[in-house]
């Protein structure tokens, strides 16, 4: 006791769950009707079939071997014994037709068989041929053809009782339902944390040195429940995922392993507490199939744990220990389990109370407006602009000349070998140009460098060049009338539309 606390802590206590031991703190139920025995015998019988026993019949050699030892050794007994007597009658009464009783010591008479003038010689006889002993004293002589066909009756019935009584006590004896005896389960399921989820679990084991070829475990929930539209279903049958997803259902079972169930949203134990788990009633039925390595054979080992056969809050012991050589397994605490911290609430219970993550923050995406668009809504922004002074024809002249603008724009950034950009990428000083007209300011004209962008190999995106081109803080909008951008050897004035020219000599 005291290694086992050095090795997982002073809080952990060892717990003996064999059956013979009691808990002073769980109230005694009263034990009710198990569906599947701890053997894996299941408690259930067929009565009232009325006209269905003949199929018993129609299948007789599984009837047979159905049956129990018992009663198998009773019909193995009989039915040689009344062939046994029924051939030996048959050899008697052609015996006693052929008038063979009466010269049963005349050696001058030929019989049908030699040496028989009596029921019990004639009963010898058949089992000397039966068993074909042959001692050489009986036998059937030529004048006797009735007797050389009941000779041949005799061997085709005496091969077809030997086939079929001496194979059905064969198929019996090696039926794999005794490896299952060395196929041990633990004697009560646990749930506790495992990997931070909530988990039942049990423990399986193998006796033998001999493998299980292709071993693999599943679970059932029987529970009688009521469906929304009111049927109710006895002893409803739930399956239990061990596994089934990932393999884990698939076992190497050469030494003991435990078997685990994650109790999930999907898992019939969603809302299980340990409180409603005293008020439950349930039963988990365990099936372990695989091939017995030595025969061949198919073997399916059953047990079951009911509610209170769960134990809350525990783990198992470990049995496997490092020797010298090779791993030991101590199967005297195959069953023992020690209390772990768990929490008393169930897994739903847990999810309503854990806060809700915050949503996700999506990142800030500026959006990249067209010219219209931006010149509209800084239009009902600044209600006052230089745009709103202008006179009417002036206004509509911008509007009208702002395409061939921005067409001249493009066309000079794409001549010096930048990279090109729709009007809705160029910076805000631009688009608001053709909105903005005012008094030429030679000083604030604004050169082709807001357009340059560095040079690199591969293309970039337009809303990719409209980032890089936006200032990190808004710069201040000219009141000055737009304006090709600024060329040697000539004024700015020049390069306006001619119907701009015209507006601005007028005024």
């Amino acid at each position: 006791m005291a290694a086992l606390r050095r090795k997982f802590g002073e809080d952990y206590q060892v717990v003996n769950t064999n059956r013979g031991s009691t808990f002073p703190s769980a109230p005694v139920k009263k034990k009710r009707q198990r569906f599947v025995d701890k053997n894996g015998r299941c408690n259930v019988q067929h009565g009232n079939l009325g006209g269905e026993t003949s199929r018993y019949l129609s299948d007789l050699f599984t009837t047979l071997v159905d049956l129990k030892w018992r009663w198998n050794l009773l019909i193995f007994i009989l039915t040689y014994t009344i062939a046994w007597l029924v051939m030996a009658s048959m050899w008697w009464i052609i015996a006693y037709i052929r008038g063979d009783l009466n010269h049963g010591h005349d050696a001058s008479y030929t019989p049908c068989v030699a040496n028989v003038y009596n029921f019990p010689s004639a009963f010898l006889f058949f089992i000397e041929t039966e068993a074909t002993i042959g001692y050489g004293y009986r036998y059937i002589t030529e004048k006797c053809p009735e007797g050389i066909i009941l000779f041949l009756f005799q061997s085709l019935l005496g091969s077809i009782v030997d086939a079929f009584l001496i194979g059905c006590m064969f198929i019996k004896m090696s039926q794999p339902k005794k490896r299952a005896e060395t196929l041990m389960f633990s004697q009560d399921a646990v749930i506790s944390q495992r990997d931070g989820k909530l988990c039942l679990m049990f423990r399986v084991g193998n006796l033998r040195n001999s493998h299980m070829v292709s071993a693999q475990i599943r679970c059932k929930l029987i529970k009688s429940r009521q469906t929304p539209e009111g049927e109710f279903l006895p002893l409803d049958q739930c399956e239990l995922d061990v596994g089934f997803g990932t393999g884990a259902d698939q076992l190497f079972l050469v030494s003991p392993l435990t078997i685990c169930h994650e109790i999930n949203p999907k898992s019939p134990f969603f809302d299980l507490s340990q409180r409603s788990l005293m008020n439950e009633q349930f039963e988990i039925v365990v099936i372990l199939e695989g091939i017995v390595e030595t025969t061949g054979m198919t073997c399916q080992a059953r047990t079951s744990y009911t509610e209170d056969e769960v134990l809350w809050g525990h783990r198992f012991l470990p049995v496997m220990s490092l020797e010298e050589g090779f791993f030991r397994v101590d199967y005297s605490q195959f069953h023992s389990t020690f209390e772990v911290p768990t929490p008393p609430y169930s897994v739903k219970e847990y999810e309503e109370k854990s806060p809700l993550p915050s949503p996700l923050v999506t990142p800030h995406r500026e959006r990249v407006f067209s010219m219209d668009c931006l010149e509209a809504g800084e239009d009902g922004a600044h209600p006052g602009s230089a745009s709103c002074k202008l006179p009417s024809k002036l206004q509509k002249m911008s509007s009208s000349g702002r395409e061939d603008l921005q067409r001249k724009v493009l066309r000079l950034s794409s001549q010096q070998s930048e990279k090109a950009s729709s009007t809705g990428d160029l910076p805000l000083k631009l688009q608001r140009l053709g909105s903005s007209p005012g008094q030429v300011d030679g000083e604030a004209r604004f050169h082709l460098k807001s357009l340059k962008v560095g040079f690199q190999p591969m293309a970039m995106s337009t809303g990719d060049l409209h980032q890089r081109s936006l200032p990190p803080t808004p710069a201040a909008i000219p009141t000055h009338p737009p304006g090709p951008p600024h060329t040697p050897g000539g004024r700015p004035e020049d390069n306006l539309p001619p119907k701009l020219r015209k507006m601005n000599a007028d005024r």
